[in-house]
């Protein structure tokens, strides 16, 4: 018999043996589609579905278990089927659950807004089913070690899962949440001091309106059309609707998360903006829970550019960078890491804040409470047809971060008076121009006389260079309140003015 095979088949195998190996191919992931049933609509008995895309690593089994990302979308969008935008997740080991949330994508029902009730309770019904896979990691029977991102709605489902949880069953099961541009307080957000964000509620009905209950989604329609709250039944429809909608309630019903979060909140947010969320971060965690958590502000999320008055603001996020990631996304799998596997890879920054500036530098901070009072004595404000008025408080250089705080007595001359308040830079009262783009108003809907007022400015963070000066911005009309100016041309008077800012040291 020849011995040229078997001395070829050695050659071959030894030239193999020397050749580098190619990198092994990760097998494509699982994906299934489907629902589970979740609680009725009132007055029904028929159960609304909520429709998911189950996305399962191909290293995952019975025998190798690994932990799992719940995701969802934003208002009037839809969940996410395609696994390559999970790639980075289901790479590192994760599964992911994408969901339709009720009223929207193929999931059934009518939209609650993050009502516990309903939506928190459609999220339990998908921990329920995420706790029978076999192949995901459970801390104990029934406790999936879970963890959630998204933004704006895709924000709130994470904190209306959570808190409904803890409500009803003492604990959540969620291990670690990181919501983006989401509400504390729903109504606050919509329409604070009862003065409707006109120009981003028109977005909003236009992009999901039509999934709201009737009743609700006519109140809203007024909402928007007037620019005021609703009297009579339409405003206690919508009273009585956002009255659970937020975290704000839940705490106010003694309950607090004690677990982590990455909180991600956009400042120049004309939405949800920076005061949102930090609220969040204060109220609706423990200490304990706050401690392991990190707060950081970008200059992006619901954006709307400032006409009137005029703002300024460089988008970015330069605090994910700051604290050695790349992009918001890289840093929240960083966090998910540390909290779901345990694998530390230097991440820092718990506990503390961390704010991106109007020009675009990322400033950290351990506290943001006021260290600095002004008195700007007395201010009477252009009527509603006038120009926005520019006080000077401080020369630069000088930094502020946090929500400024005004204090002041106010008197007015007729009802349905207003003004919108903001700081502002310039370098006179000529250029002033508002800091991240935010306002925030005062409405007087009855004649007062020296009523004890205070107004919550935007949540800000600014660099003063020398040469430029602070200043409150009063303006009489504000782009993202149209039609919050008053019917008739009217003025309010504020007597010891007083405003208290955190500066930066």
């Amino acid at each position: 018999m020849s011995r040229r095979p078997a001395l070829l088949g050695v050659v071959v195998a030894l030239v193999a043996s020397l050749l580098p190996l190619a990198p092994a191919v990760a097998a494509d992931p699982v994906v299934v589609n489907g629902c589970v049933a979740s609680v009725p609509e009132p007055g029904t008995a028929t159960p609304v579905q909520i429709c998911y895309s189950l996305f399962k690593p191909s290293s995952a089994s019975a025998g190798h278990t690994v932990p799992l990302i719940f995701h969802s979308h934003g208002w009037g969008g839809s969940r996410t089927k395609d696994p390559a935008v999970f790639k980075s997740w289901l790479d590192a080991g994760y599964g992911v659950l994408s969901f339709d949330q009720r009223s929207f994508g193929e999931s059934t029902g009518v939209a609650h807004v993050m009502n516990p009730d309903f939506e928190g309770r459609d999220v339990v019904k998908l921990v329920d089913f995420v706790a029978s896979l076999d192949w995901v990691t459970k801390q104990r029977a029934g406790d999936p070690l879970i963890g959630a991102i998204g933004g704006s709605y895709g924000g709130g489902y994470q904190f209306a899962g959570a808190f409904t949880e803890l409500r009803d069953r003492g604990r959540t099961r969620f291990d670690a949440l990181a919501p983006e541009i989401t509400w504390w307080d729903l109504k606050q957000s919509l329409a604070p001091d009862e003065a409707a964000r006109t120009l981003w509620l028109a977005i909003l009905y236009a992009g999901g309106g039509t999934h709201l209950p009737p009743a609700v989604g006519a109140a809203f329609v007024a909402l928007v059309t007037t620019g005021t709250w609703p009297t009579g039944q339409a405003g206690r429809d919508l009273d009585a609707f956002f009255a659970k909608n937020g975290p704000a309630w839940h705490v106010a019903h003694g309950r607090r998360l004690d677990i982590p979060v990455l909180f991600g909140q956009g400042i120049s947010d004309n939405l949800f903006n920076l005061n949102q969320g930090l609220e969040n971060f204060q109220q609706a965690l423990t200490p304990r829970a706050r401690s392991r958590s990190i707060f950081l502000g970008y200059n992006g999320g619901h954006t709307l550019p400032s006409v009137l008055p005029p703002g300024f603001v460089t988008p970015g996020d330069p605090c994910s960078v700051a604290l050695g990631s790349a992009s918001f996304g890289a840093l929240e799998q960083r966090f998910m890491d540390l909290q779901l596997l345990g694998e530390h890879s230097g991440l820092t920054g718990f506990g503390g804040y961390h704010l991106a500036t109007a020009d675009g530098r990322c400033l950290s901070q351990r506290s943001l409470e006021p260290n600095k009072q002004y008195r700007l004595g007395q201010v009477v404000t252009s009527a509603n047809v006038g120009l926005p008025i520019n006080i000077e408080v401080a020369k630069g250089p000088i930094t502020v971060a946090g929500v400024p705080a005004l204090r002041a007595k106010v008197s007015s001359l007729l009802p349905d008076a207003g003004a919108f308040f903001a700081l502002s830079v310039g370098s006179t009262v000529l250029d002033a121009k508002i800091v991240q783009n935010n306002t925030m108003p005062l409405r007087e809907t009855r004649v007062v006389r020296g009523a004890r007022r205070s107004v919550d400015l935007p949540g800000i963070a600014v660099d003063v260079p020398a040469g430029k000066s602070l200043f409150l911005t009063v303006s009489p009309v504000a782009d993202m309140f149209a039609g919050q100016n008053g019917r008739v041309p009217n003025a309010l008077k504020l007597d010891h003015l007083t405003l208290t800012v955190h500066e930066a040291r």
